[in-house]
């Protein structure tokens, strides 16, 4: 199983002005924690797009390439690009460069978008939400397909063979369609034969199980191997050396984060006994000493035998120094135990399967 961590490289926000503090700092922070991940083994880095001013991510291959010239191994994708507001033609040639500057390492994961503000900064009709991403997405992959490109036009202006460029190392780059909660999607992800990251925030992880039988069970009807198609669980957590000293670092910005985009959504507020009952093993935040956190990975893996795991360590501002610890752990203790135990499983599968 492939671990790694994804991030919307968060600031704080001014109490006064709302705006941020600490912009370039925290890319600065960013960039080490990508090149520490890279040094103890962990296999991925995503960056999310948001344009808020909690948030200095509005532009993922930026900090991606960045992140390439300090990083050897690791791979580079978006955590999400908002397909939906943006140009395709660009998106492609962003991470066919980054492909190009990372030796062949840049990923894109497209997804419609949690927040919705991208959507009037870049002339977009909200109205059109999921007609948007369709669309947007076939021609991402038309894209990665053929180097002279032709396209009817809908939400963007035709093009008439034209060249995009330039091309990346990998053939074809790689995309994953990120998904929540909503079957429609899941169900366009397997049709395409494009693999699949779902989101778990929030709740029991068993009730997402039907998600990922629906998305083989499509791609079965669509004419492809489920077997061969990838799927990503991805989860707000943390690790530190101790279970309770995780939980009590990063509560407070977790309760702040969570109960302020809460009172945008009309979401109730998240109580410290919520909190706690998430970081239990059935619940969503894969949360705790290094024990706790494999138990759980484990224990998800057991319910929807996913190839990939990515952990948001940061849902809010989190001190420097506990961020680099975490991800040491994660690298050298959680995620060597987790690949020996699902490398196991998979030999004690196959090894039954074939007697």
């Amino acid at each position: 199983m492939e671990i790694g961590i994804y991030s919307f490289v968060e600031t704080r926000l001014d109490p006064i002005v709302g705006g941020q503090m600490e912009a370039r700092s925290r890319i600065d922070r960013i960039l080490d924690e990508i090149q520490l991940a890279d040094e103890v083994g962990l296999d991925v880095f995503g960056i999310g797009e948001h344009h808020r001013p909690d948030y200095v991510s509005s532009a993922p291959a930026v900090i991606l390439a960045a992140a390439a010239a300090r990083t050897r191994r690791i791979r580079l994708t978006s955590a999400v690009s908002v397909l939906s507001s943006d140009d395709p033609v660009r998106v492609f040639q962003d991470f066919a460069t980054l492909d190009l500057i990372s030796g062949g390492r840049a990923e894109i994961t497209a997804g419609r978008g949690s927040f919705t503000e991208s959507f009037p900064l870049f002339g977009q009709d909200l109205s059109d939400y999921d007609e948007l991403f369709s669309e947007k997405l076939r021609l991402l992959l038309e894209l990665r397909k053929n180097e002279i490109v032709s396209w009817p036009g809908g939400h963007r202006p035709a093009i008439d063979r034209r060249g995009v460029y330039p091309r990346p190392v990998q053939d074809p780059l790689p995309v994953w369609v990120a998904v929540g909660g909503n079957p429609p999607s899941v169900v366009r992800a397997a049709s395409l034969g494009l693999p699949m990251a779902l989101a778990i925030i929030g709740g029991m992880p068993e009730r997402f199980a039907p998600l990922l039988n629906l998305y083989r069970e499509a791609a079965q009807r669509a004419g492809y191997d489920p077997g061969t198609l990838r799927t990503s669980i991805n989860s707000h957590g943390f690790i530190a050396d101790d279970g309770d000293e995780a939980a009590d670092a990063v509560w407070p910005s977790v309760a702040e984060v969570m109960n302020r985009i809460g009172r945008e959504r009309g979401w109730p507020p998240q109580s410290r006994a919520h909190f706690d009952q998430e970081r239990q093993l059935r619940g969503a935040m894969v949360l705790g000493s290094p024990e706790e956190v494999i138990e759980k990975i484990l224990f998800q893996h057991s319910i929807f035998g996913h190839q990939r795991f990515l952990i948001q360590l940061t849902v809010g501002p989190m001190e420097h120094e506990r961020v680099l610890r975490a991800i040491e752990l994660l690298g050298t203790v959680v995620a060597p135990a987790v690949r020996q135990e699902v490398a196991a499983r998979e030999a004690e599968t196959n090894t039954s399967q074939s007697s």
